[in-house]
């Protein structure tokens, strides 16, 4: 799941400057989750946008939608009488539906009411944790499903530090030592001796081949 939060309001507001017809524009997948972006939190920041236009004599117009995702096309279309007439779309999903939003109903003006923080788990409620960065390379099967390079303070690929103590990281007591932690899980599935093995540094530069990664599967295209 794509975890982030709402931008001030102030910031929102100045990335309207100049236009008066906007729309919001929310996504009921990832956003919603971690209630940032869902129906809900679009209704609620509609409300405030014509809010602060009535206290601060500003002339908006806001309207309300939401997507099912803004990350594929056909829930973007959609959105096609809602963007109608528009000066700006409001987005309320993560940077990819941002940037998609903007591609699809181009030259419309789309501009972000979320920060992108990181694809995450609910570990309860309010509350998400970084489990995963996209490296391109998972190598969970070789360290029990936890993940060195975003669990771990310094991506560590071959053991921890000496800065960790008691399991605990040296950055903060209230975070766990993930290769500790990792220690402990192959321990617990009688694999130690898989941790014996040298894992070489990340192939970053090949990872992101130039431009942007994509994914293509042949079998699946029309």
């Amino acid at each position: 799941m794509i975890v982030g939060h709402r931008k001030p309001l102030d910031e929102m507001l100045g990335s309207l400057e100049g236009d008066r017809k906007v729309l919001v524009a929310g996504c009921g997948t990832c956003v919603a989750v971690c209630m940032a972006g869902g129906e809900k939190e679009v209704q609620l920041l509609a409300t405030e946008l014509r809010m602060a236009s009535r206290l601060r004599g500003l002339d908006l117009a806001v309207t309300e939608a939401t997507a099912q995702r803004q990350c594929d096309v056909e829930y973007l279309d959609t959105l096609k009488e809602n963007v109608k007439g528009m000066d700006v779309v409001l987005s309320m999903a993560c940077g990819a539906g941002v940037q998609f939003l903007a591609q699809r109903y181009a030259p419309l003006r789309v501009v972000p009411a979320i920060n992108t923080d990181f694809i995450g788990v609910a570990k309860g409620v309010g509350e998400w944790a970084e489990f995963c960065q996209q490296c391109g390379d998972c190598m969970l099967a070789e360290t029990g499903g936890i993940c060195p390079i975003a669990r771990c303070s310094k991506s560590l690929l071959n053991g921890p530090c000496g800065g960790s103590a008691k399991g605990k990281c040296e950055v903060g007591e209230d975070i766990d030592c993930a290769w500790q932690l990792i220690y402990d899980r192959m321990k617990a599935l009688g694999r130690l001796d898989r941790l014996e093995k040298i894992r070489q540094p990340k192939a970053w530069r090949t990872s992101r081949d130039g431009g942007p990664r994509k994914v293509v599967r042949e079998d699946q295209k029309a």
